[in-house]
């Protein structure tokens, strides 16, 4: 059988660029996000390269969904997770006014990582895989215009680099992704492009270049995490 990548959180911009490049290794991939509006269109990219793929809809948030939609998916070797850290109308709070029930809010988006690792892990140790985060740049340098999403992606980017430590000598690999700058073919970047008059001229990653180096992450095990930064 074919080893299995879960992509949680997929979206145009670099979660199908991580989806497509595992595919060419090898891999059957899982694609997984709040809506299955987009699947059809993903899915039939991935098979014109003759990779394996199935979707799910779910709301990493809602553990009930979460745990219903891993426990479909059936064993697992590697899992992205890679949700967006905010919806695209909401504005976060500069720091200085951040409230704790901000904090709480941007919380939300640790704790599915949390509950995922929690559930995947006794298979991906069995099958020596690995996990896979991406965070922001806020998580190692200050930007105090994200406010409470600095402190949710300093505390994933902690999770993973813990988790890593934790589980290196027991075969599974643990990695972060941390992003500085717009991801090309994303939804930010698609609606930040759109409105030029509102945000000027933007600096970009590609994608695909993101995903070569996570795989590259995933089979050296050198190191548990890699900066992007346009900045």
């Amino acid at each position: 059988m074919s080893p299995t990548a879960v992509v949680l959180g997929v979206g145009p911009g670099l979660g199908l660029s991580v989806a497509h490049r595992f595919g060419r290794e090898g891999y059957d991939v899982v694609l997984v996000s709040r809506s299955a509006q987009r699947h059809e269109g993903y899915l039939a990219g991935l098979a014109a390269q003759g990779v394996k793929a199935r979707a799910f809809a779910a709301d990493v948030r809602e553990p009930g969904q979460l745990r219903s939609t891993l426990d479909s998916i059936g064993p697992v070797d590697v899992v992205y997770y890679g949700p967006g850290a905010t919806d695209l109308g909401e504005a976060p709070e500069d720091i200085a006014v951040t409230t704790s029930e901000d904090a709480r809010r941007a919380m939300g988006w640790l704790y599915p990582a949390i509950d995922v690792v929690q559930h995947v892990l006794p298979g991906v140790a069995e099958r020596g895989g690995g996990l896979l985060f991406a965070g922001g740049l806020s998580a190692v340098r200050p930007m105090p215009m994200l406010g409470a999403l600095a402190l949710s992606g300093a505390a994933l980017r902690n999770y993973a680099l813990t988790l890593n430590a934790a589980l290196a000598g027991k075969g599974v690999y643990a990695g972060t992704l941390t992003i500085g700058g717009l991801v090309e073919r994303g939804d930010i970047h698609r609606a930040v492009t759109a409105a030029p008059e509102k945000f000027g001229e933007v600096r970009t990653l590609d994608p695909d270049a993101i995903a070569d180096v996570a795989w590259r992450m995933f089979v050296r095990r050198d190191r548990a995490e890699e900066v992007f930064s346009v900045f």
